[in-house]
């Protein structure tokens, strides 16, 4: 049994009945009573912006490496386009709709956007100020300077015309705006540059307008010739570009030249019941993103107003939806800033572990008949997953492998073994998820090259993202077919597993590998209620069984029993949920959450979320596993990992699995290395306030901060080392 954290003393509380479990319809959560001061949930939208604003306090803070802070505001930004591209996209899309329906928190989709717009600038606002008085001279100070056509010395004039003549001009493509030429279609989230032109021999001179599409394909960030020991000097190619782009219209005088970008609804709009091939379908509508309506302009802060006015018209975009930018637009250009040579301003460099009881690929499936197996990436090495399927493949004793892909890397070693088992004829079948948002094209790539293979490759059940991370591994062994399973709470990209925290499971334990058989079953085949006795699955059970265990621990309180939740996850959105949590609360329930992202909980309100604490942690790696530890199960803890957060949409949209871990060894390290070590971080972590702030925890005087990512490195160091 794992050794259970403490709790304070329950407080018995009168509850109310349960409510009934909601259809996957999604029906209003019932009114709870709230403190007058305070809301009862939190917009998603508002919380994720939250969550967007304590990733640039990573960019802002001289705790983290120079590049590694110019790499967090390239985040931001990169983050802010996928915002807008689906969040900000569908709630202008209700308001034109005229579905102005608040939502729980509510606000309707026109007060969002206005809110939206308000916290958006003053992000934006601190970002830009972030880059101009705090990156942009500390990296001067390092030898690394950034130009613009106006700082260039006369030598580098000629360089840059010269570069500017061999690579830029030759793919260039400059599109005016006449009567004969209408406005072209600007491609999402391409830079351009708008150029205002004067006919200088006409009388009066006449003002003409033309864009250049700053090509994708050359590097943005160019560097300067070097001078002897002198600094690394940098430019935008946007920049060459608007000084000489006169030489793309002779005659012509320019008045102007100014970038601005796009950002277009890139949301998948498909009916999979009307669509008779899912994969070309979804090739369709890839194409037609590219035309999707637009939903934010960004323009330089000195755009001139009839250029500005131009771009707004012929986008047919109200102005709410214009930013004026103080800086470099995109910063997500910056990031090849840092991936220069400069080690000395980047993060000591961390290589993940082998050290599990998998470090021997011939030896896997004896080790996993003798244990159960959990890592901890990117502590530990993800090596063991793609030998686990690589394995496989050469095994002669094992006859079939099923797997499921979310999103996997350009070049993915486990595509590959499942391509070499099905050539070594072993019956190979893979879903994959082709509505993975901006993987989509990737996955049809892969799903292609599977099925020439020979590989069964399905797409899972309609209406429904298989998000679940799964493997299946059947191994003929003497008269017995034996079953070796992996699960996971990430996904199957050996580059992402160097970056996002994540578990991965092992076992060969047949109660569990008998209900990975039936998830696949039901996936490939047909399924209406599946019975699923140690997993959990969405869309048919989670959500109930997860409200379930949550109503357990509130009795548990209620009647003096030791109770208590600590919950990991990336999101907690589910209305539902979040009013099981709050009674929870109200019957003596201590409750830690552990949300990376958007929290719709208002904890601290007396009364009814008092016992609730919230911590997000943001820091150099991407938190992303899923654990739930409910203390009081039927006498011991029931700890769970997997692949769902707690919102509607993986509770009833998706296909999710949960699994509990056994092993004591497995649940003794889950609640006493990974919870309580994320639950006593003070140098990542923030606390959510009931006002909607994260502050920073408190500290005992001359106290060092506690960093969980850094624990956790030299904790893997350290088992190395032994």
């Amino acid at each position: 049994m794992a050794t259970r954290p403490s709790s304070r003393s329950p407080r018995r509380v009168h509850r109310t009945p349960a409510k009934s479990r909601r259809s996957a319809a999604a029906s209003p959560a019932p009114e709870l009573p709230a403190h007058p001061t305070s809301p009862v949930y939190f917009n998603r939208e508002l919380s994720w912006l939250a969550f967007n604003r304590r990733v640039l306090e990573q960019a802002q803070s001289e705790r983290h490496p120079l590049l590694e802070r110019v790499r967090f505001l390239a985040i931001v930004s990169n983050n802010l386009d996928e915002f807008f591209e689906i969040r900000v996209a569908g709630l202008i899309q209700q308001t034109e709709s005229g579905i102005m329906e608040p939502g729980p928190d509510g606000l309707d989709p026109r007060e969002q956007l206005q809110r939206i717009r308000a916290l958006v600038d003053a992000l934006l606002e601190d970002l830009y100020r972030c880059w101009r008085n705090q990156l942009m001279p500390a990296l001067e100070a390092q030898g690394i300077q950034f130009r613009t056509g106006g700082d260039l010395s006369a030598r580098e004039l000629a360089w840059a015309r010269a570069y500017f003549q061999e690579q830029i001009y030759p793919v260039l493509t400059p599109l005016a705006l006449d009567q004969a030429h209408p406005f072209p279609q600007i491609g999402n989230k391409t830079l351009n540059v708008i150029v205002s032109l004067e006919n200088p021999t006409a009388r009066p001179p006449t003002v003409s307008v033309a864009l250049l599409p700053v090509p994708r394909i050359l590097p943005q960030l160019i560097p300067l010739p070097a001078t002897r020991r002198g600094p690394l000097r940098v430019i935008f190619i946007s920049e060459i570009i608007k000084l000489h782009a006169g030489e793309l219209f002779p005659g012509y005088r320019v008045r102007g030249a100014y970038t601005f970008r796009i950002t277009r609804n890139s949301d998948l709009y498909i009916d999979e019941e009307e669509a008779a091939n899912l994969l070309k379908k979804i090739e369709e509508e890839l194409r037609n993103l590219r035309r999707g309506a637009a939903v934010r302009l960004e323009v330089e802060e000195h755009m001139d107003p009839f250029l500005f006015d131009t771009l707004c018209s012929h986008l047919e975009l109200p102005r709410e939806y214009a930013f004026r930018i103080k800086g470099p637009l995109s910063p997500l250009r910056l990031q090849s800033l840092a991936d220069i040579d400069r080690p000395d301003l980047k993060y000591p460099p961390f290589t993940p572990v082998n050290i599990s009881p998998l470090r021997d690929p011939t030896r896997i499936f004896e080790t996993l008949r003798a244990t159960d197996v959990l890592l901890h990436h990117p502590y530990d090495s993800f090596a063991p997953v793609v030998d686990f399927v690589e394995q496989a493949a050469r095994d002669p004793k094992v006859v079939a492998i099923k797997q499921t892909f979310y999103r996997t890397s350009g070049d993915s070693p486990l595509v590959r073994a499942l391509i070499e088992a099905s050539q070594n004829g072993k019956q190979v079948t893979a879903l994959v998820e082709l509505k993975a948002r901006f993987d989509e094209a990737n996955n049809i790539q892969w799903a292609r090259q599977l099925e020439e293979a020979g590989v069964h490759v399905v797409y899972g059940l309609v209406g429904h993202k298989t998000h679940c991370k799964m493997c299946l591994i059947v191994r003929r062994e003497g008269r017995k077919m034996m079953h070796y399973v992996h699960l996971g709470t990430g996904n199957y990209n050996p580059r992402t597993a160097r970056i996002y925290t994540d578990l991965s499971f092992f076992t060969a334990r047949s109660h569990l590998t008998r209900d990975v058989a039936r998830v696949f079953n039901t996936l490939t085949g047909f399924g209406r209620s599946p019975h699923f006795r140690h997993l959990l699955v969405a869309p048919f059970d989670l959500h109930t069984r997860l409200n379930r265990f949550i109503a357990r621990e509130s009795r548990n309180a209620a009647a003096g029993r030791p109770a208590r939740i600590i919950a990991k996850m990336n999101s907690l959105v589910d209305p539902e949920t979040i009013n099981a949590l709050y009674k929870a609360s109200q019957a003596g329930v201590e409750i830690d959450l552990i949300v990376r992202g958007t929290c719709c909980l208002v904890p601290g309100i007396p009364h009814l979320s008092e016992h609730i604490r919230v911590r997000s942690i943001v820091g150099r790696f991407l938190e992303h596993a899923r654990a739930f530890y409910f203390e009081n199960h039927g006498g011991e803890p029931l700890i769970l990992a997997g692949s769902a957060d707690w919102m509607p949409r993986n509770f009833f949209r998706r296909v999710e699995v949960l699994f509990p871990l056994e092993d004591p060894r497995l649940r003794r390290w889950v609640v006493e290395e990974l919870l309580l070590t994320e639950l006593r971080d003070t140098a990542n972590a923030r606390i959510l306030l009931a006002n909607g702030s994260y502050v920073a925890p408190s500290r005992a005087p001359n106290a060092k901060p506690l960093s969980a990512h850094a624990h956790f490195m030299a904790s893997a160091l350290g088992r190395a080392r032994a």
